[in-house]
């Protein structure tokens, strides 16, 4: 007979005795167990006793924690919180060094507890811990515990970062502007200004006055802290008030990171990230992918203002612009004399140019987006790829009139769809690492860019033999090949023109034609019939590779204030498919975690369903601000007996479809997921290939042998008419 649900058998550990074992009520108070274990060993005093974990983050076991706790646990007898805090704190102001030295080690561990946390704050200790950084006494070790207990104790949210001193602050970013600073002080010093940036208005402003370019540019060459550099540039970019980004964008000769426009100008820092961090000899890991992927997004968000700004059709240096476009086309022409000659010409040129107003072409440039954004794209290349500008803008004014393609009109609209599929202008999304390492290879990608496309769409309008009638189509096929060659990750912008010179129209059509053959070409009744018969395999073999991958289980993320501070979990199936195992691990995995080294797991017959997105018991709380939105598009919660939740963030979407159809498949309930239905149909129309192309290799003897006694055992009748 099963125990009851509220019993949950444990080991119970005290250093020099045996352990005891248990059979917890979950009905009891916690109290009264830890009265019993202490009597069972003779300790007097049990209030000073709490139980802990004995693996793992070994957190307190608390009443609102204690529903974790699974059969065959072990757990620890260990001091209170409270005990703790106080002991601590009288050690780490002791004068012994060695003693001050193995509290503070002892307090870095023991910060991460939320309940250990909040008890050393109501002691003053984080004010304590403050006070012992601005004396600039200690150095080595003890700094480096010091300081993670600090920024451990931080994150909890029970203190607001606006008590901080200037100080305290003024010290932090001393370790960062020395030299020579042992690097765990320094990726320590770097993510406590990060926090500070990203959770106080007030601080932001002090910290950019003591942080500079040059410091942290000198340190993106360490690989050990060069994550923690770029994550502190980028909140600094991020929480910038909006004026002074785009302020001083325009004076690129300002060095303090309130000029954050600038410091992303810098050819040196842009050099420094692209020899070092991309291109550097190790492989870059998934948060480092997402810096660079924030630093991308924060960049191209400069652009943002000129791409909502229109153009004033009064404005005469605006109009200039227009002027300089006709005058580096149409250069060898003498403007003539009179007046309404000249508006005649220009009105000429201007159509030659390939804008819809021909009279005013200002006003082309009133719709946001691109607004300026457009003119600015194509005096860049007038300018610096003026051949390049020429050669399109004349040769479309000698074509006849139907198939000529209009230079202004499709640069706009490119521009427009540049920013589009940048999404210039949006927030980063949570947990997105979709960097592209070429716009990190030139100084004006963005523009060069542009121009890589803006030839590309001439070719393509020539490919199609398009007519001003098959602009939105021209758009549509130009549009489909940049954003094909961006996702096979180009490393340069001549890597790009390879990949788009691959993506000729007839190559986007034969693309199409391919991905269309499940949809367009099995449409006749018999094939329906045969595909009927085979998706029942087919979903089966789907079902038992989604199972596959969970026994070979993967690495989950558990997010926190501060990303590089995140603890990593594991989770994997039973090879008998019976229990889900799970665990902690310090950091993320390089291969298979065995099953050992999982300390939790929940049989499979406990589980009573799989919730997804903002069902999740972890995402209810969560804002509503738009950087959540990828989280909550990866998240999903395991609900098992009794009432209790595992919560998870996948990595990415593959992993989130792999394991939410696992899931799905182990509960024996469907699996609906936009990769399982993509993968279906993928097979299938492989399985149908292979089986109609049997059919079609048979050879039909020139005398037919006489007609079988027996009937035949197929009955299908195929129709290829």
């Amino acid at each position: 007979m099963p125990p009851p649900a509220d019993i949950v058998k444990v080991a119970i550990e005290w250093p020099g005795a045996n352990a005891q074992l248990i059979e917890m009520d979950q009905k009891r108070p916690l109290t009264s167990i830890i009265r019993e274990v202490c009597d069972g060993w003779s300790l007097s005093g049990s209030e000073q006793f709490a139980l802990r974990y004995a693996d793992g983050p070994q957190l307190y076991i608390t009443e609102q924690s204690r529903s974790e706790i699974k059969n065959g646990t072990i757990l620890r007898l260990a001091v209170s919180p409270g005990r703790a805090a106080r002991q601590l704190l009288e050690r780490i102001q002791s004068h012994g060094i060695d003693a001050r030295l193995e509290a503070l080690k002892e307090l870095a561990k023991l910060s991460a507890d939320p309940t250990f946390a909040a008890e050393f704050i109501n002691m003053e200790g984080i004010g304590t811990l403050a006070r012992l950084v601005e004396s600039g006494t200690h150095f080595g070790e003890m700094l480096a515990f010091t300081l993670t207990a600090f920024l451990e104790l931080m994150d909890h949210g029970i203190v607001s970062w606006d008590l901080i001193s200037l100080s305290f602050i003024k010290q932090i970013a001393g370790y960062v502007n020395q030299p020579m600073v042992d690097v765990s002080i320094l990726q320590r010093s770097l993510a406590i200004l990060e926090s500070m940036v990203l959770n106080s208005h007030s601080l932001y402003h002090r910290v950019a006055q003591e942080i500079t370019v040059g410091q942290l540019i000198g340190h993106l060459s360490n690989q050990e802290i060069q994550t923690y550099a770029i994550a502190l540039i980028n909140a600094l970019f991020l929480k910038a008030p909006e004026d002074r980004r785009q302020e001083v964008y325009a004076n690129p000769l300002e060095q303090h990171l309130t000029e954050m426009a600038s410091t992303l100008a810098q050819k040196h820092l842009r050099s420094i990230i692209l020899n070092h961090v991309i291109r550097g000899n190790r492989p870059i890991k998934a948060e480092m992918a997402h810096q660079l992927y924030v630093l991308q997004v924060l960049t191209f968000n400069l652009l943002e203002e000129r791409m909502m700004t229109k153009m004033d059709p009064n404005d005469q240096t605006q109009r200039d612009v227009i002027f300089e476009l006709r005058r580096i086309a149409f250069d060898g022409e003498n403007d003539p004399t009179g007046t309404e000659k000249r508006k005649a010409l220009y009105a000429k040129d201007y159509k030659m140019l390939g804008f819809t107003n021909h009279v005013n072409p200002a006003m082309d440039f009133t719709q946001t987006p691109p607004g300026m954004l457009a003119l600015d794209n194509m005096l860049y290349l007038a300018k610096v790829h003026q051949d390049t500008y020429i050669r399109i803008v004349l040769e479309n004014s000698s074509r006849e009139d139907k198939h000529e393609c209009p230079f202004g009109r499709c640069a706009i609209d490119l521009t427009r769809i540049l920013c589009e599929i940048l999404q210039v202008g949006e927030l980063p999304n949570e947990g997105c690492n979709d960097y592209h390492p070429m716009f990190f290879t030139h100084d004006r990608a963005w523009e060069e860019f542009f121009c890589i496309c803006i030839q590309l769409l001439n070719k393509t309008w020539k490919e199609m033999r398009a007519t001003s009638e098959d602009f939105n189509k021209v758009m549509q096929v130009v549009r489909e090949q940049i954003t094909r060659a961006l996702a096979m990750k180009p490393s340069s912008l001549d890597q790009l023109k390879n990949k788009l010179r691959g993506l000729s129209y007839s190559e986007i059509l034969r693309l199409r034609q391919s991905e269309r053959m499940s949809q367009d070409d099995f449409q006749s009744p018999p094939i329906i019939e045969l595909r009927e018969r085979i998706q029942p395999e087919i979903l089966e073999l789907i079902k038992q590779q989604r199972l596959n991958r969970l026994c070979e289980g993967s690495c989950f993320r558990k997010v926190g204030n501060r990303r590089r501070q995140e603890k990593f979990w594991f989770c994997r199936l039973s090879l008998n498919h019976k229990v889900l195992h799970y665990g902690d691990l310090d950091e993320s995995p390089q291969g298979e975690v065995p099953f050992e080294m999982l300390s939790d797991k929940i049989p499979v017959s406990d589980i009573k369903s799989v919730v997804t997105g903002k069902d999740c018991p972890h995402m209810k709380e969560k804002s509503a601000l738009k950087q959540n939105k990828e989280v909550l598009e990866l998240a999903f919660s395991v609900l098992y007996d009794p009432d209790e939740t595992l919560n998870f963030v996948a990595p990415n979407k593959y992993e989130y479809c792999i394991w939410t159809d696992g899931l799905c498949a182990l509960l024996g309930r469907e699996m609906s997921s936009d990769l399982t239905r993509s993968d279906l149909d993928t097979l299938i129309s492989m399985e149908m290939k292979l089986r109609l192309l049997d059919l079609e290799n048979i050879t039909i003897p020139e005398a037919p042998p006489p007609v079988p006694k027996e009937p035949s055992s197929y009955n299908f009748t195929y129709n290829y008419s």
